[in-house]
């Protein structure tokens, strides 16, 4: 199977393509610097520039490049570049593949839960209506600028990526320092849901994804047991053994991260893997503590 991904340097993009080559797959990289290697594939996508004659022949494109969100206060600028690191690269990639002559048989492109904005207590499936805020309208928009490649039948996955755990990126490394000086604790009042997924189970997904035909469309990224943000502090704690007993404020949260706060770490969303449950996937870890103590031993 030949497969292009985006997003390549990233958390994801990192483990997938280690995953593909440990399987006999042949990986191209979609780069925005000069090529490091013949698979690889230059595009610029801040300049609509994209050699659409290389996209041919591939069995699977995996898009993942995007603005991060979780570093620096969102300014106006950020916002703008989270916002257009998303839509333009999309846009770019789906209709460029919508155009080949030889298009893939499945287009995955990345999304995010904060599709359904800060829910409470609400079960949130893939059938779930967009929520209002910044990163929801973000998310909306991101998928559907993917649209264009479903529009001449090739098959689109939406993967709304939860709170992905890996000490090596993301979340949990930027948890793991203050926890260990016993210096962490709950955020707010403890009671917004975070619906996580161990990295291994991300990749193990996205290779579901690629060869089930069945699904298609919006797919919920999460393991099956999502928890309250003091629940998730007190399983990392303990498994760390360190104390969790000096909670942040929403208020501190909010005057260090700005609008970030709200939208990262006090919004609420409870979401349930519905597609992939129906569809057969096997989650290796679907328990907090079990995940936890996996990745950090």
């Amino acid at each position: 199977m030949k497969v292009l991904v985006s997003g390549s340097h990233g958390l994801v993009g990192r483990a997938l393509i280690k995953s593909l080559l440990n399987r006999g797959e042949t990986v191209s990289r979609l780069v925005r610097e000069a090529p490091s290697g013949s698979n690889d594939i230059e595009w610029h996508p801040n300049q609509d520039q994209i050699y659409a004659g290389r996209l041919n022949g591939f069995d699977a494109v995996v898009h993942l490049a995007g603005e991060s969100i979780a570093t620096g206060r969102w300014s106006s600028e950020k916002k703008t570049r989270i916002r257009e690191s998303r839509i333009k690269g999309t846009q770019l990639l789906s209709g460029a593949l919508a155009q080949a002559s030889h298009p893939p048989r499945v287009f995955v492109s990345a999304s995010a839960i904060g599709f359904y904005g800060n829910r409470g207590d609400e079960v949130l499936t893939e059938q779930s209506a967009a929520g209002n805020d910044f990163l929801a309208g973000v998310c909306k928009e991101w998928e559907q600028s993917a649209e264009l490649a479903a529009e001449k039948g090739i098959r689109l996955v939406k993967a709304r990526f939860g709170i992905i755990l890996d000490k090596e990126g993301g979340a949990l490394a930027k948890m793991l320092p203050p926890l260990r000086m016993g210096i962490g604790g709950r955020i707010g009042d403890g009671k917004q849901w975070m619906s996580w997924i161990a990295l291994a189970d991300v990749v193990g997904a996205l290779e579901f994804v690629i060869e089930n035909q069945a699904l298609a469309g919006p797919v919920n990224f999460v393991a099956p047991n999502p928890v309250t943000n003091a629940t998730f502090t007190s399983t990392l704690g303990r498994i760390l053994g360190r104390p969790t007993f000096l909670p942040v404020p929403a208020f501190g949260a909010r005057l260090a991260f700005g609008e970030m706060a709200d939208a990262l770490l006090l919004s609420s969303q409870r979401v349930e893997p519905k597609r992939l449950n129906e569809t057969g996937f096997r989650f290796r870890y679907s328990n907090l503590n079990d995940a936890l103590s996996e990745i950090l031993r």
